[in-house]
């Protein structure tokens, strides 16, 4: 059995070895680079199962590279785990927000990040399993395999956080879920997301689907449903 391969991108060469050390302890094959520009031409290079990517880098930092790894067609389905020093709600939501699936706050336990990294190493392993599917209405299209949405035979272009939640939501037309249940599917638990990030996700997810809006309904005091179709 070949072992999972992690890519490891940190300039702090301490921190690069701690984590590094910690993850071969459990089994992982480890890959590490130290500036974004590395990074980038390193995942282009291999396959890699998920990548630990840190936020404050010297060139092109660590927002600016998952930006660059969700746009190409090589990379864009690896799970990327951020480090960072900052602990605003603000600078939490952009990293998630551009693609990261998880995130951890420096200093870190190494046993925290192992644990978080194998969580969404099996994250990716679900949706991989779900990839097949295409979800089809009379004028919307939703392949989860291509992450390519169509709206009355016209490709839409979604961030990849609005198509993680219209694809949880189109799953389970009818089904009610609040904004946490929401968050949690879609990054996992206890993020520390406010419900107010949810809405404006909603508000512009419905913009961009144009006539096709009006199948995510809002349940006043509760949450969002895809419609139901009769």
């Amino acid at each position: 059995m070949n072992k999972e391969k992690i890519l490891v991108v940190d300039d702090e060469e301490d921190i690069l070895e701690l984590v590094r050390y910690n993850l071969v302890a459990e089994g992982y094959d480890v890959v590490c680079a130290e500036s974004g520009e590395q990074a980038l031409e390193v995942a282009g290079s291999a396959f890699f199962d998920l990548i630990v990517l840190d936020l404050m880098l010297p060139g092109i930092n660590g927002l600016d590279v998952a930006k660059m790894l969700r746009d190409d067609k090589k990379t864009q389905n690896i799970p990327i785990i951020m480090l960072t020093a900052k602990g605003e709600e603000a600078d939490v939501v952009t990293g998630l927000e551009t693609g990261a699936d998880d995130y951890v706050t420096k200093p870190f336990s190494p046993k925290v990040l192992t644990a978080r990294a194998k969580a969404v190493m099996r994250r990716t392993e679900k949706l991989t399993d779900e990839a097949s599917m295409v979800i089809r209405t009379p004028d919307l299209v939703i392949d989860a395999g291509r992450r390519k949405v169509r709206v009355r035979d016209t490709e839409t272009d979604l961030s990849f956080t609005e198509f993680q939640i219209l694809f949880f939501l189109s799953k389970r037309p009818g089904w009610v879920f609040t904004r946490s249940q929401i968050v949690d599917a879609v990054r996992g638990d206890n993020y520390p997301v406010t419900d107010r990030s949810v809405d404006v996700q909603i508000v512009g997810l419905r913009k961009k689907l144009g006539p096709c809006g009006n199948y995510i309904e809002t349940v006043r005091g509760v949450g969002y449903r895809f419609k139901e179709l009769q």
